[in-house]
């Protein structure tokens, strides 16, 4: 029997599939991050399309974090009644959904923010402008920000938390050898460098209490020169459990043109699945339920992935952007494999375009 379709947990949350809409910014909301009705209509799609969980696109915790103009904020109390509206929109429809917490740090774009900052001072090719280092008295304030954040996700309703640290965004930045070249407490070894990561998950265990799912989102590899490597990040992965985290999602990539986890071209059969290997060795070094994102696309696959143990959920992000009902088409319709062809046309051309499949569906295209 197909796992696709059962139940499971994570932490004290039960889903009703293993199927996770992966968070993906929408650009749906106005000019202080405050969800539009678009962003409702959105995920009210998704729940109805049988999604088992709803991971929001990521939502800045602090002014200074903002990665874009049309990110999505919950850096305020004010915009808790907004976000309320969200999850009363899904919880309507019988789903379930987290909210994806983030800091833009060094991935932070001019035209949301005057300066950006990161562990260290840093201007890659693949950044929009340089970085600077952040100081030592704003360690403290970044990380009450992200558990801030947590504590109005749980008061707006959400069902779960999900701690980004992928993507080259601000936590990403502090694991990684290729940003964080602090010689101070946070810096240096990954024990060092995994010290911002372990506040951050300590002041929001402390904001939303023990038994409330907090998950994360590891980049387990930079893929730049100097970079994240598995062989480092699975020491990160063996102390998730021990911070207090109840799942681990699977990324990778430090950003900017730089991002291996949006690849073009992935079809059903063709090199799906591209982060697999790294489920495999961080099932070696976790107990915790893992999601394994990048490049799924046929049942067949998810079969394998789930009964081989790789993963205990399969994570979805423009399969579901090009099909809100694709896992209600695999339940009740037999559909085998998603019609996404990967083009990459998802993401808006001009603001307040919204995230849409805007990409040709026939694959001989």
């Amino acid at each position: 029997m197909s796992l696709i379709f059962t139940p499971s947990r994570i932490g004290g949350m039960k889903l009703p599939n293993r199927l996770v809409r992966s968070a993906t910014a929408e650009y749906m909301v106005d000019s202080n991050g405050r969800p539009e009705p678009p962003l409702k209509q959105l995920y009210q799609e998704l729940a109805r399309g049988g999604v088992g969980l709803i991971v929001t696109g990521h939502m800045y915790v602090h002014s200074s974090g903002k990665a874009g103009p049309e990110m999505t904020g919950i850096y305020s109390d004010d915009l808790i009644p907004s976000l309320t509206e969200l999850t009363d929109a899904v919880h309507r429809e019988g789903g379930r959904i987290a909210a994806q917490i983030n800091h833009g740090g060094m991935q932070a774009s001019p035209e949301a923010v005057p300066e950006t900052i990161a562990p260290s001072a840093v201007d890659a090719p693949f950044l929009q402008q340089p970085a600077r280092e952040i100081m030592p008295d704003e360690i403290d304030l970044l990380i009450d920000a992200y558990a801030q954040a947590a504590r109005r996700a749980k008061e707006a309703g959400f069902d779960a938390v999900q701690v980004h640290a992928a993507h080259g965004y601000l936590i990403s930045q502090f694991l990684s050898p290729f940003v964080n070249r602090r010689t101070d407490e946070w810096g240096g070894d990954v024990e060092g460098r995994m010290r911002f990561l372990r506040a951050v998950c300590r002041a929001v265990r402390e904001q939303v209490g023990r038994d409330y799912p907090v998950f994360i989102k590891l980049g387990m590899i930079d893929g730049v020169e100097g970079g994240l490597m598995p062989e480092e990040s699975v020491q990160i992965v063996a102390e998730l459990e021990e911070m207090g985290l109840d799942g681990l999602e699977i990324s990778g990539g430090v950003g900017g043109d730089q991002n291996i986890n949006v690849p073009a071209g992935i079809l059903p059969g063709v090199d799906e699945a591209y982060f697999r290997p790294l489920a495999q060795t961080a099932r070696s070094a976790t107990r915790l339920p893992i999601l394994l994102v990048g490049g799924i696309r046929s049942r067949q696959t998810m079969d394998g992935i789930l009964d081989a143990g790789d993963a205990d959920f399969i994570s979805l992000c423009r399969p579901l952007i090009c099909e809100p009902d694709f896992p209600n088409r695999m339940r009740l319709g037999g559909q085998e494999e998603s019609a996404c062809i990967s083009a990459n046309y998802c993401w808006p051309e001009k603001p307040s375009d919204g995230i849409a499949c805007r990409c040709p569906t026939d694959r001989t295209l």
